[in-house]
């Protein structure tokens, strides 16, 4: 029956949401209807909608990505230099 869930999630900046996702994580675009975006990367799907005024400290939105290969990926971030939080890896 059920087969998915997709977050939506605000972006205050679109062109910076796309650079971020698209360009430095790799996701692809599936849609973009102005203020809402469409994207995607092998099974996860995303979808994001303008909300200009969203106060980062006030959001506790959160999204868990579940991986098989936490190190290849952790990898890849690096390779493609995507920023790491200060605490650096969890493992």
């Amino acid at each position: 029956m059920l087969t998915a869930i997709i977050p939506k999630l605000p972006m205050r900046d679109k062109a910076a949401t796309k650079a971020f996702y698209i360009d430095r994580l790799g996701f692809s675009e599936i849609a973009d209807y102005g203020d809402y975006l469409l994207i995607k990367k092998d099974a996860i799907e995303i979808h994001l909608f303008a909300f200009a005024e969203l106060d980062p400290t006030q959001n506790y939105g959160q999204v868990y990505v579940r991986t098989q290969h936490i190190d290849k990926f952790y990898q890849w971030l690096l390779d493609h230099h995507v920023p790491i939080h200060p605490n650096g890896p969890l493992g």
